[in-house]
């Protein structure tokens, strides 16, 4: 009977990024000019591993499903940040909030789980050098990377669905720059008890399985790059696995600050989520193309310039 005089939440309202008046413009330019990196060095990245067959290896299948990723990654939340520091937009719908939970949570699941995928490759590619061919064929790349899309499209409709069948009917003032689990529970009208320990679990569990599946593979790589007598092969296999340690590194550090510590102020969050959100996607293709140089060939050969040799 509590709930008849409350009005049913149709849409939210975001709040600004904390202590940041008086620099909207500076904020809108350098994520704007952030965002627009992000789009053209992925599909840049994208293009030139379509366009070259020399290209179509499961390492570069995999990075091409990871530029995918960070292309949707980043527009989940930058154009509607991008909106309320240019001209104030702040409403965002209930299909609209729903889509940022969902798309967050699934591109989100799909990069970790892409991740783990490639950290076995690099292990079979380095462990087993005679039987790469035969264990990553076609068949089991094309089955692995489908794995990762439809786990993580089970996982995010799971958060998403839990999250909304909440009743929202008072305030609709969310606590944060884009809608995620915990700022918008809060507004519910109802225990947010089970939706905040399938979160908490769900997520960590996801996340700390990768984790230490790819920290698993690496060891396993640490050991067989010891036993090499070549040192033109640990040279390579350190060059292999040095770009994907690094985003491993970009993706898991905010991960484990945001999703172990919910709890954490805005002024602490808000900077992490930010770097995660805009900063980390347009990484990628630079950490992935600045020391390959099979990448960086084939968008000198998208350009027009000349292929060189093998």
């Amino acid at each position: 009977m509590g709930l008849v005089n409350h009005t049913v939440v149709t849409h939210f309202i975001l709040l600004e990024i904390p202590n940041t008046d008086g620099l909207q413009t500076i904020l809108f330019v350098t994520f704007l000019t952030f965002y627009l990196c992000t789009l053209l060095g992925n599909l840049l990245i994208f293009s030139a591993i379509l366009a070259d067959p020399r290209l179509h290896t499961p390492m570069y299948f995999f990075l091409c499903n990871l530029s995918i990723v960070d292309l949707g990654f980043s527009s989940i939340s930058t154009p509607k940040l991008l909106a309320n520091l240019w001209v104030k937009s702040r409403t965002i719908s209930l299909g609209g909030c729903m889509s940022q939970v969902f798309f967050w949570h699934f591109l989100g699941s799909t990069e970790c789980l892409l991740y783990t995928v490639m950290a076995y490759d690099r292990y079979v590619a380095i462990c087993h050098p005679l039987r790469y061919l035969l264990i990553m064929n076609q068949r089991v790349c094309a089955l692995l990377a489908a794995g990762t899309w439809i786990t993580s499209s089970f996982h995010a409709t799971i958060l998403t669905s839990l999250t909304f069948t909440l009743p929202y009917c008072g305030s609709n003032v969310v606590d944060y720059f884009f809608c995620d689990i915990f700022p918008v529970v809060k507004l519910a009208c109802a225990d947010t008890y089970v939706i905040e320990t399938v979160t908490f679990t769900n997520t960590g569990m996801v996340s700390m399985t990768c984790f230490l599946l790819i920290l698993t593979s690496y060891i396993l790589i640490v050991y067989s790059v010891l036993k090499m007598n070549s040192a033109e092969g640990r040279r390579k296999a350190v060059s292999t696995c040095a770009s994907h340690l690094a985003v491993v590194m970009l993706f898991f550090g905010p991960c484990a600050l945001i999703y172990t510590q919910p709890q954490l102020s805005n002024v602490l969050v808000t900077p992490v989520q930010i770097f995660s959100n805009v900063v980390t996607p347009m990484l990628n293709p630079a950490i992935y193309t600045l020391r390959n140089k099979e990448v960086k060939a084939a968008l000198r050969k998208l350009r027009g310039g000349q292929m060189p040799p093998r």
